[in-house]
């Protein structure tokens, strides 16, 4: 149940940063997707792989954000950005699963820390990137051009080399919270997770009518 709570909290914080605070960034003029993918989402990607250190959970954290991607109104394609989501979490989980054998305890050096947060940036991006355009017409439209890919992969791989710099910053970032010895009661876990999450989704439904009026 605690780790039930603990995917719920997470990818409701993520899919609210995804949905609100994203197209605030864009309507600043500011790179979001950038931000989102190099910050928010390897955030809370790392810091519940941290705290809770269970297979599955962020598969399950990229279902529940890009559930509720999927119902804000604002940022572009919805269909996209859930997709994109979603792969990332897969991704994530692929990598510091069976991609890496590092014991997040052992990691002790800056530089350790800033080339997982590079390395695990760059595939999660790029990644979630390219499934997005090969699921999104599948799924839209029932076929998909592998030209049109192959035409923009370049593009997508250098894309994502900023966003793996900031990832380069947040995951030591994430990786030192551990210092604070973060810990909740059982009398406050539960209360705190799930008035956390409803928050989010009461936020983002309140803005999806708000949108339709």
């Amino acid at each position: 149940m605690k780790l039930f709570a603990g995917i719920i909290v997470f990818g409701s914080l993520w899919g609210f940063s995804e949905s609100i605070i994203g197209p605030i960034l864009a309507d600043a003029g500011l790179p979001d997707g950038m931000i989102m993918a190099g910050f928010f989402a390897m955030m809370f990607l790392v810091l519940s792989r941290m705290f809770y250190q269970q297979r599955g959970m962020q598969i399950g954290m990229g279902l529940v954000a890009g559930s509720l991607r999927m119902i804000n109104p604002f940022g572009g394609c919805h269909l996209c950005s859930a997709i994109a989501i979603m792969a990332e979490g897969l991704l994530f989980e692929i990598i510091w699963t069976y991609g890496t054998t590092i014991n997040l305890d052992n990691i002790q050096k800056l530089q350790s820390k800033v080339s997982l947060g590079i390395f695990t940036t760059y595939i999660v991006f790029s990644g979630g990137y390219i499934v997005t355009q090969i699921m999104t017409p599948l799924v839209s439209i029932g076929s998909v051009q592998i030209g049109n890919l192959l035409m923009f992969l370049p593009q997508i791989l250098a894309r994502a080399l900023p966003v793996a710099l900031l990832g380069g910053i947040t995951v030591p970032l994430a990786l030192e919270s551990k210092r604070l010895h973060l810990e909740l009661k059982d009398t406050l876990y539960y209360p705190t997770t799930l008035g956390v999450s409803m928050l989010c989704w009461i936020i983002v439904i309140g803005n999806w009518f708000l949108y339709a009026s």
